[in-house]
């Protein structure tokens, strides 16, 4: 709290502050739970690569979608209700996975709940891409520009506090009892149903611009358009969308391997996939203010550089552990001393991409902007989101372990490379 003083805030600041850090508490929860879906649907469900790769994919390529609803997203009037209207429809049918079999058997028997499992999250993340464009445009229009970085850094350091805790929890109840993901998943859609209630409190302008109405192809045009536009003639942008694409090429070819390389190579249970999965959250609570603090102060793409650089020495070091592959028990938890600096530079990476990725694109634009900034950069996800987790299993099979995890790290090598050339030309 002697942080949040010595920033003097104002009454608004501080109340979104509150309602935002609220948010993030719970959302902590069900973030928490869901950092193990992927292994959950390989161990427990038993699910094959290729429908990995679709539960992963979905995650980013419903954001694809923005490039159609931007204008959509411009024009609402009354945010709060949107917002509550998604956190019903999206989180609520989550629900049904406690109709799911609870033993392998049943689970062979009827391979169509794979299916089931992958569209009841493809209507989940769904909801995000209304959800993810207004916490940016509700933060910007209620932060000042100098707040913004550090106040957010000091929610997420909560959030990740709290995942923490909870994957932990969640992944020795999984070794437990394999399948009370049937029971915990339903309770985790409860508290993401009231987190996006909570966040629906926040404050916006009530004189906002609202534009004529438009048919849906007139509308989807005028977003393209501006989209456009943007890229056209913001270059610093474009240039940091670009490195975005390289990054965001190799986080989707190499995550959904790391799941299998844990799976298959590594052969973790679920307490160990959890230290992994969220070990490194410790060093990223520590760094985020430091962070935080510096994305107010320089240039995102220098950011962006030593976010990239952090991702290919932890892919690495990942590596790095077929070949070295010492390790030792601790609380039925195996530990490789090669993922030690896997988890050291995954911290960092987590610190730095969490800033980047939900408010980077926020720097390059007027407050105002900041939502159709942000919207084409989810919408940019999307696109890469098309191809790349099945090039990563694809290339996986057909080259191994290896081979997929080097082109990751080539991908990243020439999203720093471009940051770089792209500040200093300027």
């Amino acid at each position: 709290m002697k942080l949040i003083r010595k920033l003097k805030l104002t009454h608004t600041e501080l109340k979104t502050f509150k309602l935002h850090t609220s948010y993030m508490v719970i959302e902590g929860i069900v973030l928490g739970i869901m950092a193990l879906n992927e292994f959950v649907f390989l161990k427990s469900l038993n699910g094959t690569n290729y429908q990995l790769s679709f539960l992963f994919q979905f995650s980013m390529l419903v954001f694809l979608f923005l490039i159609v609803i931007n204008e959509f997203l411009k024009r609402i009037r009354n945010r709060k209700r949107l917002l509550r209207f998604v956190a019903i429809l999206s989180r609520l049918p989550l629900l049904a996975l406690l109709f799911f079999p609870r033993n392998t058997d049943d689970l062979i028997a009827h391979p169509y709940y794979h299916y089931i499992f992958l569209f009841l999250f493809l209507i989940y993340f769904s909801g995000n891409i209304f959800i993810n464009p207004n916490i940016n445009y509700l933060l910007k229009v209620n932060y000042k520009h100098n707040n913004f970085g550090k106040l957010y850094s000091y929610s997420t350091s909560i959030n990740k506090i709290v995942m923490l805790i909870v994957t932990f929890a969640y992944g020795y109840i999984l070794d437990y009892n394999n399948f009370a993901f049937v029971y915990i998943i339903p309770v985790a859609a409860l508290f993401a149903t009231i987190s996006v209630f909570i966040l629906s409190n926040i404050r916006y302008p009530v004189d906002e611009f609202v534009v004529a109405k438009q048919t849906v192809f007139q509308s989807v045009l005028a977003s393209i358009k501006e989209m456009h536009l943007i890229l056209k003639h913001n270059t610093p942008y474009r240039h940091f969308e670009l490195g975005f694409m390289f990054y965001g090429f190799s986080f989707m070819i190499s995550v959904t391997v790391i799941t299998i390389y844990f799976y298959e190579a590594l052969n973790l249970n679920y307490a160990s996939v959890a230290f992994y999965r969220n070990a490194y959250n410790i060093l990223a609570i520590i760094l985020l203010p430091f962070f935080g603090k510096l994305i107010s102060n320089i240039d995102p793409r220098k950011f962006a550089a030593i976010t990239y650089s952090s991702i290919v020495i932890y892919i690495a070091f990942l590596m790095l552990t077929s070949y070295f592959p010492a390790h030792f028990e601790f609380l039925d938890i195996t530990v490789y001393y090669t993922l030690i600096f896997y988890i050291i530079f995954h911290g960092i990476f987590a610190a730095t991409m969490v800033l980047l990725w939900n408010i980077g694109s926020a720097y390059f634009c007027k407050p105002e902007e900041s939502g159709t900034y942000q919207s084409l950069h989810l919408s940019l996800t999307g696109v890469r989101a098309i191809f790349a987790p099945l090039v990563g299993v694809v290339f996986y099979e057909l080259f191994g372990f290896t081979a997929t995890f080097s082109m990751a790290i080539f991908s990243l090598l020439c999203g720093i490379v471009l940051m770089i050339w792209s500040y200093i030309r300027e």
